[in-house]
């Protein structure tokens, strides 16, 4: 086995798809399963459970996963110590993302990061919001853009970049362009299209147990594009995040009803570790990203 290899196995360790994966490693998905069959071989043992669609490490692909993380992180460490330029920082961070905060959060953050430090090469994890915490938590990301709680997270330091309302959006050539009511008439009466978890999922739920108000939910689904797609079928208005309507591609195609003052604002923004950890490569890599974090006037929107 080569570096190569393990930063493969790496990286489908960390999205455990075999699509996603070859596409940030340049190979094809059936390239990249020959690759994993010959490391199979290689230390007889079965590291991915293949057995149905989603790809899951076995144990030993766990225990595999930690020894092939380690020696890409000595071998960082010894290109550190050996590099002439000693002060260069360089390496690969990792950040999870929705797919609007790459389109609203990250573009600011990789445009000051890459004039600043050009050798830090970013890969990014998108999937549904409500999976950024967990993925710094298991330390997939060293760095998330999530929906801020009002508390924050415990051991994690948060920045914030700007505040968006919560909205119901509905298909402009849909049934539900004109709704009247307050919003508990609105939820009990009109179908909705709601995130499975997350923060706005959680507002939503303490906000109609507290009124007793029984919604009609047509569908609940992970991402606020996917809510989006299902709300432009005309099936349900979906709840959202303001920002998504006014950012990418759904910039028209929607009518905006108002959710209320009880679900709040979205404190849209970045979260990570509070303590600087890993190996020196990794240490540098987290102290950049803070850099860029801390000395950036973030824009703002209402």
């Amino acid at each position: 086995m080569d570096f190569y290899e393990l930063e493969a196995f790496v990286t489908l360790s960390r999205v455990l798809h075999f699509g996603r994966a070859a596409a940030k490693i340049n190979l094809s998905p059936s390239a990249l399963s020959r690759m994993i069959d010959r490391l199979e071989t290689e230390t007889g043992c079965i590291l991915l459970d293949r057995s149905n669609r989603q790809v899951n490490l076995t144990e030993d692909g766990r225990i595999f996963a930690g020894f092939a993380k380690e020696m890409l992180d000595k071998r960082n460490d010894l290109s550190l110590q050996l590099s002439k330029d000693k002060d260069r920082v360089s390496g690969t961070l990792h950040v999870y993302a929705s797919v609007t905060a790459c389109y609203t959060v990250l573009p600011q953050f990789i445009k000051l990061i890459a004039k600043k430090y050009p050798y830090i090469q970013l890969s990014v994890e998108t999937g549904d919001p409500a999976g950024a915490l967990q993925a710094v938590r298991e330390g997939r990301a060293a760095l998330a853009v999530d929906a801020i709680p009002d508390d924050g997270y415990t051991s994690m330091e948060t920045i914030s970049v700007f505040k968006t309302p919560l909205v119901y959006a509905a298909a402009a050539d849909g049934p539900y362009t004109k709704i009247k009511g307050s919003p508990q008439d609105i939820v009990s009466s009109v179908p909705l299209v709601l995130p499975k978890a997350g923060l706005a999922r959680e507002r939503f739920d303490k906000w109609t147990k507290s009124r007793n108000v029984h919604p009609i939910i047509a569908a609940e689904t992970e991402g606020n594009e996917a809510i989006l797609a299902i709300a432009q079928l005309g099936l349900g208005i979906g709840l959202v995040p303001r920002i998504v309507l006014e950012n990418g591609p759904y910039k028209s195609g929607f009518v905006i009803h108002a959710a209320g003052n009880a679900l709040g604002y979205y404190n849209v923004g970045f979260i990570r570790r509070t303590e600087i950890t890993g190996t020196q490569s990794e240490r540098r890599i987290q102290e950049a990203a803070s850099d860029i974090l801390h000395t950036t006037q973030w824009s703002t929107a209402e």
